[in-house]
């Protein structure tokens, strides 16, 4: 069995960033946060000295990028920080003129259509596995995946389809980053090795307790995996007829590589 909290330090990647990209580093953090965070906690997760970060800071609050969050009525006090207005005009773009967004929408909705179940678009961007669109089933499901939220990146259908479809450096450095031991590695990768072989990934209750999932690749022009179809579903509703919603799924990814196949051709 994989052991996903062992007590053994690693090496934190997230330190070894250039100078030059700090800033963008400031607003990765606090874009998948989920919550405004302090200058301090930044710190934290970036390795920034404090006197660097609030330049860091001023100078995405005055291209619209962050904001000093309101507390109690009091926006200087806060000492709280969170995204900018601008971010709502990256959102808007991103939604309306993705690529892969656009080639995905129509098949996401016929397959929530046809399985009655619930939906996602996943990606794999700097060690996150980082949800780009879900569409949520009518019938009740509790799910931690959110559009815009990130997941864990060793657990789950999702996660495993989008590590399986990873080149091998870009593998055994983000494996290296997940506190498993040698024994765990080992078990992942044997895991990761049959989802390649088979085309898709299945878990059940490895995110959520009681949550049925799988996942396909979604391959481009050049056979590179883009992103992951996921589909969720309470396992109780799904595993009585499992195979009808891989085969759905499976048909549904198949049907977004085509488009995006066809699309880098033009």
């Amino acid at each position: 069995m994989i052991n996903l909290f062992p007590s053994a330090p690693v090496h934190d990647v997230r330190f070894d960033v250039p100078s030059g990209e700090r800033v963008l580093q400031v607003l990765a953090c606090v874009a998948r946060a989920g919550q405004a965070l302090s200058a301090r906690e930044l710190t934290a997760q970036t390795g920034i000295p404090l006197s660097s970060l609030y330049r860091q800071i001023a100078m995405l609050k005055k291209w619209g990028l962050l904001q000093e969050h309101v507390h109690n009525g009091q926006v200087a006090q806060s000492g709280l920080y969170e995204p900018g207005p601008m971010a709502v005009q990256l959102a808007w773009c991103f939604d309306h003129h993705s690529h892969l967004m656009q080639q995905a929408r129509e098949e996401m909705q016929q397959l929530l259509e046809r399985s009655g179940e619930s939906v996602g678009l996943l990606i794999y961007l700097h060690g996150q596995v980082i949800c780009l669109d879900m569409l949520e089933s009518p019938q009740a499901l509790r799910c931690s995946f959110t559009r815009g939220s990130t997941g864990p990146t060793a657990r789950g259908a999702s996660a495993k389809a989008l590590l399986a479809s990873l080149p091998p450096a870009v593998l055994d450095a983000q494996l290296a980053t997940q506190q498993l031991d040698d024994a765990s590695v080992a078990e992942l990768k044997q895991q990761l090795q049959k989802i390649a072989r088979q085309g898709y990934a299945v878990s059940q209750d490895e995110v959520d307790i009681g949550v049925w999932g799988v996942s396909v690749p979604v391959m481009s022009g050049t056979a590179k995996a883009e992103a992951t179809l996921s589909l969720m579903a309470p396992a109780s509703r799904a595993l009585p007829h499992s195979d009808e919603l891989i085969r759905l799924t499976q048909a549904a990814a198949a049907k977004i590589s085509q488009r995006l196949r066809i699309e880098s051709r033009i």
